[in-house]
């Protein structure tokens, strides 16, 4: 049987564990897993401020190379036990196209996988990090005058990152497509926004592109749902778009999380 998880953070997270490249490795192998894509959190495009408290939202630059460097020694370490992939998790970031094309083709060929997703969004030039707290979410609620306002932005959004042209390395792969609703059971949306989810899902098949299946929702205290949700699933491979199972694990410990729930 073919077990991946296709989303696994690493002691290179600024906001993560400290577990080592081994422990997460290890635990895969133990859980089963043939092969992992490991995808830290890239550093974010020059020019562009990060508005979380401690700035740690990607890595730092100066990082990059050690970090491919080290997955090179881990694959050859555990190339008899697993298939261990280079990655990163790209952020799209709205009127930054040009330095993320920029960083992805000076470093994409380093990379044997890799994901794009939308953590920020913007609100008449102020930049929020919309999966960052509830707190943050509340107060993205008062300037955007609703959650649906939220709602429509950050798949607005999603389309933008989907439509981009970001390079022969931009990522292949869509991140967690409904982080939107992390606070879902706190702040939920007036309806299912099933118009603009199945435009996003056209553009992903005919980009031949890939949806992150995210477990992460289900242990996150107000969603309970993967991103995105079994219902949308379905509906990406009823139009031929690949799923990838990803845990989106911080800590060697979150590796597998959600997946029981899922339909893998």
């Amino acid at each position: 049987m073919i077990k991946v998880d296709g989303h696994v953070h690493t002691p290179f997270c600024p906001h993560g564990s400290t577990d080592s490249f081994e422990m997460y490795v290890e635990r895969s192998i133990s859980l089963g897993y043939t092969a992992i894509t490991f995808t830290e959190h890239a550093p974010l495009p020059e020019g562009f401020s990060d508005t979380t408290p401690d700035q740690d939202s990607g890595m730092d630059l100066t990082r990059l190379t050690d970090y491919f460097d080290a997955l090179d020694m881990l694959k050859e370490k555990y190339k008899d036990k697993i298939i261990i992939r280079s990655g990163l998790e790209v952020d799209y970031i709205e009127g930054f196209e040009h330095e993320t094309k920029e960083f992805l083709a000076t470093y994409g060929a380093r990379m044997d996988d890799s994901i794009l997703s939308v953590h920020f969004l913007q609100h008449e030039g102020k930049w929020d990090c919309l999966d960052f707290s509830p707190d943050v979410f509340h107060s993205m609620i008062g300037y955007y005058g609703s959650v649906d306002a939220i709602y429509s932005r950050y798949y607005e959004t999603v389309l933008k990152s989907i439509r981009a042209d970001l390079g022969e390395f931009k990522p292949k792969r869509i991140g967690h497509m409904t982080l939107v609703k992390k606070f879902q059971q706190l702040y939920p949306a007036s309806h299912s926004f099933s118009d603009e989810m199945s435009i996003i899902l056209r553009e992903v098949a005919d980009r031949d592109l890939e949806l992150d299946y995210n477990g992460a929702g289900f242990v996150k205290p107000y969603c309970g749902e993967s991103y995105p949700p079994l219902e949308i699933v379905k509906k990406a491979r009823a139009l031929g778009i690949k799923t990838v199972y990803g845990s989106d694990a911080h800590t060697a410990n979150g590796l597998d999380q959600g997946r029981t729930d899922m339909d893998l």
